[in-house]
């Protein structure tokens, strides 16, 4: 089934098996609304349970200013304290079905990746940022806290010590200290952070599809595991791609050096 057209969201081919999604609502650097979180939730439900022929997704913003400044705080002001739980409840089912997402995605940062903006990107497989980027989690300076997932993350991605200083002072770091510990994988002249992101997303799609996904999720979930059930975890999700058509593909490929033609079975 094809995709549907959105309002806050722009989505195309940009490669074979390669889908681009935008954030669009440049006039707000990309700011979500109840509307963005509502179609987030739709896009990431309908590649899990259908991904059609799609290997690898890479999200960034519209525009040339910011990824995601986090949610819209204008449309927030004067809210109610049950309208903002309903959204924020939205919002975080969007978040979760991204974070749970079978398909491999990459966050491209082509600006400044604020709050809940930096929460979109930890919830990625992996981050690439111009290095003119901005990060912050800004919400203790709002009188909240990180509630997409950051508290969690974000440790996971820097160190326990390193996230309570970012989180406890909510000030903005460099994209060059983003690279330094751990958050973003790779920095990019500007104009170069999503061609870099969809070039790996290629890489990432000319490879066997059904292996990619055990493999991110023995990742994932192993992460949470002591290590011996972790290791169990990873040896099941192996065993799974033992009777798939890709994997006797890769080994004929292999033997007669040609390129392998995978078909997601």
């Amino acid at each position: 089934m094809p995709l549907p057209q959105y309002e806050t969201l722009a989505h195309e081919s940009a490669a074979p098996h390669v889908l681009l999604v935008r954030l669009n609502r440049p006039q707000v650097r990309n700011a979500f609304n109840t509307a963005m979180g509502r179609e987030l939730l739709d896009l990431w439900t309908r590649l899990t349970e259908d991904s059609e022929d799609w290997r690898c997704a890479v999200i960034t913003g519209a525009g040339d200013q910011a990824f995601c400044a986090g949610a819209d705080l204008k449309e927030r002001k004067g809210m109610t304290r049950e309208a903002w739980r309903a959204q924020h409840e939205l919002f975080e089912r969007a978040f979760w079905a991204l974070g749970d997402l079978p398909l491999p995605i990459i966050a491209a940062v082509n600006g400044l990746a604020y709050a809940g903006g930096l929460e979109l990107g930890l919830m990625c497989d992996f981050i690439y940022a111009v290095r003119t980027a901005r990060f912050a989690l800004t919400e203790t300076s709002l009188g909240i806290i990180p509630g997409a997932g950051g508290t969690q993350n974000l440790p996971r991605a820097v160190g326990e010590r390193r996230a309570r200083e970012i989180i406890m002072t909510a000030r903005p770091f460099s994209a060059d200290d983003a690279h330094a510990w751990g958050l973003v994988n790779r920095l990019c002249e500007p104009g170069e952070v999503l061609p870099a992101a969809l070039d790996t997303a290629a890489s990432i799609a000319a490879n066997a599809p059904l292996a990619v996904r055990q493999a991110k999720k023995s990742i994932r979930y192993g992460a949470q595991m002591e290590i011996r059930t972790a290791y169990r975890f990873e040896v099941e999700a192996y065993n799974q791609l033992v009777d798939t058509d890709d994997r006797r593909e890769g080994i004929l490929a292999f033997n007669e050096k040609r390129r392998p033609q995978f078909k997601g079975r």
